[in-house]
């Protein structure tokens, strides 16, 4: 199916996204300033839920193992609708409409959350949610390096990134002013409980308002990206096939994405940090303070994540950004050692999710910009859609095993485990070569 949206109109050469940069060297354009504002509105959405979403579960009487596995499936799942989304974006020459049906998609599925009595309908709403953030993920990041010269995309991605880990400090902020807000005013409740009468004896009703009310910025990021991005529209392709085009990628990316992948074995979900926290705090501050407390843990790795995004990707414009990449990667393995031996200390803690603030904005910024390194404009959605692939598998394996090695012998066994291939994966990235186009 085809869809169409006005803005997908061709551009003149004088109009081209990063001909209208207002920005140190003409990169902060139109399309980089409302990338980065759709997804810090989308991320807010996201991280609404998501900084909730461990307690939750463990009022509904789910546990580690459970949340690692509808993480994980989700992710996966979501992988090959970024795969075959990218791939038909590179086929029909424009990729607009879908990436809006992606973050149409995500808008509303947080909100099913709120009706969930067990986990099968949290992983009903978490898979549609990441398919729509898998077909959005690569259409919109192959829209972004098409705005920008190849000289600032490091920059470009590096904003980008900013924007995103803006809403993901607002969301974990607006989840945890929302359980006091709760907490000191039960009329809320009594409202959800009016509107659901069936779910007004269902556990968690504080974090099902919070479910609910992430359809606000949903919706907004929705409009965001339909009304303020410009698509710079190529001729169609339709000759292109798949397994041709897969074939024909460089030896040197496909280097890259086994360290990707490698590494990827070993990036759990973060929610389950926030449930490590969590469970660690409970002893000596009760459940719904170590609630409160693992979401403000949870808050200042986005802020970190925020500050550290524009700085780590405009400095990539200076080294080979696959080793560059190794080092980031280095920072995670220091990171995962730190859950390993961490106790109830909420100086310990905050360090720890200081420094995966760190390393996830060094991962997702480089990964990102390390694309068109390999690939040209043609093929550059395949290729997004064939990174997003590789990580989703990954993060299949690495929250299904660490949950697992979690339930079963305890959380030093799953985050050990995180150690120990994401070590292997740093190392293979260190030796990789980046051809910058």
């Amino acid at each position: 199916m085809d869809l169409s949206i006005k803005e997908t109109t061709p551009l003149a050469p004088d109009e081209a996204p990063f001909k209208s940069g207002n920005g140190p060297g003409g990169w902060l354009n139109r399309n980089v300033f409302a990338f980065g504002l759709t997804s810090l509105l989308g991320d807010v959405c996201h991280e609404m839920a998501t900084a909730v979403l461990p307690q939750f579960m463990r009022a509904i009487g789910a546990g580690a193992a459970s949340l690692g596995a509808i993480e994980g499936i989700a992710d996966a799942l979501s992988s090959f609708a970024k795969l075959g989304a990218g791939f038909h974006s590179d086929r029909i020459g424009h990729r607009k409409p879908w990436t809006v049906a992606g973050y149409g998609l995500t808008a509303v599925a947080k909100s099913i959350f709120a009706f969930a009595l067990a986990w099968p309908l949290i992983l009903i709403g978490r898979v549609l949610g990441w398919f729509g953030r898998g077909i959005r993920g690569p259409l919109r990041d192959a829209m972004l390096a098409d705005s920008v010269d190849q000289r600032f995309r490091g920059k470009a991605f590096g904003f980008h990134r900013a924007g995103d880990t803006t809403g993901a400090v607002l969301g974990p902020l607006l989840a945890f002013w929302l359980l006091g807000l709760t907490a000191a005013h039960p009329g809320m409740l009594k409202l959800f409980a009016s509107l659901f009468p069936q779910f007004a004896q269902a556990p968690g009703p504080e974090f099902r308002v919070i479910f609910l009310l992430t359809l606000i910025p949903g919706i907004l990021s929705v409009a965001s990206i339909l009304f303020l991005v410009k698509e710079k529209r190529r001729p169609a392709n339709h000759a292109l096939r798949f397994w041709s085009t897969l074939r024909a990628m460089p030896r040197d990316y496909r280097a890259f994405l086994v360290g990707v992948g490698i590494f990827g074995l070993a990036d759990f979900a973060p929610t389950l940090l926030i449930l490590r926290a969590t469970n660690l705090l409970e002893g000596p501050l009760g459940i719904i303070e170590a609630s409160r407390t693992a979401a403000l843990l949870y808050l200042l790795r986005n802020v970190i994540y925020t500050i550290a995004s524009y700085p780590i990707g405009a400095m990539s414009d200076r080294f080979s950004r696959s080793r560059y990449l190794a080092v980031g990667y280095g920072v995670a393995v220091v990171t995962f050692l730190g859950f390993v031996f961490v106790g109830p200390s909420i100086g310990w803690l905050a360090l720890f999710f200081g420094l995966a603030g760190v390393f996830i904005a060094w991962e997702d910024t480089i990964e990102g910009a390390a694309v068109r390194d390999y690939i040209d404009e043609a093929t550059a959605g395949t290729a997004f859609g064939v990174l997003g692939v590789v990580n989703g598998v990954g993060d299949l394996v690495s929250s299904l095993v660490v949950g697992l090695l979690w339930t079963s012998f305890g959380a030093k066994w799953g985050f050990g485990y995180a150690v120990v291939v994401g070590l292997a994966g740093a190392l293979w990235m260190g030796g990789v070569r980046t051809v910058k186009r």
